[in-house]
């Protein structure tokens, strides 16, 4: 018998153990994320995917889909809520969209666009951070970092090495590499590593070959990031994307076993 629970007043069918999220983005339905990666743990930090079930509100990337649940997701009180967190997410880093080698494909950028955010509306905290450029292929842009953690359970799930964590609590908290010096040229970080490629934003800068896709040939040039999970193309970019996931896992994975 299937199992199924209702998004925004249409069934999606799951598997039990999957969470909503996983459901829904089977399902090809778009539920706004930032901290989320298929075939990593999921963290529910960013709070970006909270849903609404039963008047309580929940991160669908950590709650367990279940017979019968009623989950509301694309309404006008979730959208203001995401917006406002992205509005404070921008205000927090230092963020310069219309000179940064990732616009057209980062994806707070498009999550900002899909929400409807205009303005920052609060105003800047202009951080001092810092960049690290110590090692030969990647730059380490920390004014883009949004915490999200990706990289930290890259590096640890994937990668095998650990070569990031977050350090301090609150307004204080930071991205720190784990190397004697803190620099990421004095760890055993590759440009190869998953930790480089799972960025949702533009913290992993390649030395060479950026500004390689022109603007329009983006990822999110031509169609809002919703389209690309929520229409029948979109779902079969999912699946693309997925499958870009595990062959990059798999190959990972070999890499690692030839390493040992």
């Amino acid at each position: 018998m299937e199992h199924f629970f209702v998004l925004d007043g249409e069934k999606i069918p799951f598997t039990p153990g999957q969470t909503i999220m996983d459901a829904a983005t089977t399902a090809g339905k778009y539920i706004p994320h930032l901290c989320y990666k298929k075939g990593l743990s999921a963290h529910g930090s960013c709070r970006m995917c909270v849903v609404k079930i039963n008047n309580r509100h929940f991160a669908s990337c950590t709650t367990k889909a279940a017979d019968g649940l009623i989950v509301r997701n694309r309404t006008h009180e979730m959208t203001e809520g995401r917006r406002t967190s992205l509005q404070l997410l921008f205000v927090e880093g230092n963020h310069f969209c219309p000179s940064c080698e990732r616009s057209g494909d980062c994806t707070l950028q498009a999550t900002a666009y899909e929400m409807g955010m205009l303005t920052p509306h609060y105003d800047h905290f202009f951080p001092d951070r810092r960049v690290d450029a110590s090692h030969p292929d990647i730059v380490l842009e920390l004014n883009r970092c949004i915490q999200c953690e990706l990289c930290v359970r890259a590096s640890r799930e994937i990668d095998g090495k650990n070569v990031f964590a977050l350090a301090g609590r609150g307004m204080a908290s930071r991205l720190i590499v784990n190397s004697e010096s803190g620099l990421l040229g004095d760890s055993d970080f590759e440009a190869t590593d998953y930790a480089a490629r799972v960025c949702p934003v533009g913290v992993f800068l390649k030395r060479t070959g950026n500004y390689g896709a022109p603007i329009g040939d983006r990822t999110f040039d031509e169609r809002p990031i919703s389209s690309q999970a929520a229409t029948a193309s979109g779902a079969d970019h999912a699946s693309d994307v997925a499958e870009d996931e595990r062959r990059a896992l798999g190959e990972v994975a070999t890499e690692l076993e030839a390493a040992r």
